[in-house]
């Protein structure tokens, strides 16, 4: 099913779609099996899995650490593939690959892409990768029906948001706010008023990381977006009590 519509049926039963995130092998495989098996429960659509990389520049804090953990204690790209095909076959959500431009760069475009069709990715978010240069890999994606996620955000110019909304495919990831991932965002009428805008430019579905946390963020979001994306509330979550504190957060979100 195309990423498109698999949206549009999910949108059926749904005011908003939810993504979520986690960093692989950290703090183990095993530990990111049984974050999934909750967000599976909690009805999650889509999930990141962020391929470590040793200078995460738009990830806040905890990220971060996460990052070096995980690079520290060997995590590779080839574990990383293994561990989606693992995951694509075993539960019902869609699975994207979040990470950096490095990682791509050095296995090139096609082997990059080709491996994240074969382990049964439907997308990519590479957030350091400036789309004026972003084409050969956007291009070779396509032909694999493999979504290439552009981010819109509140440093745009109406200019850029417009050339952004032109090469979106898939969906678009709008941050929130400025700065980088793990603060808490205050969803008021000046971020409606930005979500709006990029819904209207988007050519395709719109989803709003950085900041969500609460149900009443949730709540916000489907007035003005498709899709939340939720990413450090959750592993805060999990660093405060495993699987029992993960459980309680997607409670608190109505979800459970």
């Amino acid at each position: 099913m195309a990423l498109n519509e698999y949206i549009a049926s999910r949108k059926q039963n749904k005011d908003l779609l939810l993504m979520t995130h986690v960093v692989c092998g950290y703090p183990s495989f095993e530990a990111n099996l049984k974050e999934l098996e909750i967000m599976a429960e909690a009805g999650v659509d889509f999930v990141e899995l962020q391929f470590p990389f040793s200078e995460p520049s738009a990830d806040g804090p905890l990220f971060v650490k996460a990052n070096q953990i995980a690079v520290e204690s060997g995590v590779t790209v080839e574990q990383c593939f293994e561990f989606m095909a693992k995951v694509s076959q075993r539960f019902d959500f869609k699975v994207l690959m979040m990470g950096y431009y490095n990682t791509v760069f050095k296995m090139g475009h096609e082997a990059f892409v080709d491996a994240l069709k074969a382990a049964g990715g439907c997308g990519f978010i590479v957030p350091d990768l400036p789309l004026e240069e972003a084409k050969p890999l956007h291009d070779y994606a396509k032909t694999q029906d493999i979504a290439p996620i552009v981010l819109m955000t509140p440093t745009n110019t109406d200019e850029r948001l417009q050339t952004i909304a032109e090469a979106a495919d898939g969906f678009v990831y709008v941050v929130a706010r400025r700065g980088v991932t793990g603060s808490k965002t205050e969803m008021d009428a000046e971020v409606g008023e930005f979500l709006d805008k990029c819904r209207t430019l988007s050519p395709v579905p719109i989803g709003v990381g950085f900041g969500v946390s609460a149900k009443e963020d949730l709540e916000f979001l489907a007035k003005h977006a498709d899709m939340g994306i939720i990413g450090t509330a959750a592993l805060k979550a999990w660093e405060r009590g495993e699987e029992k504190a993960l459980r309680d957060f997607f409670a608190s979100l109505g979800l459970l």
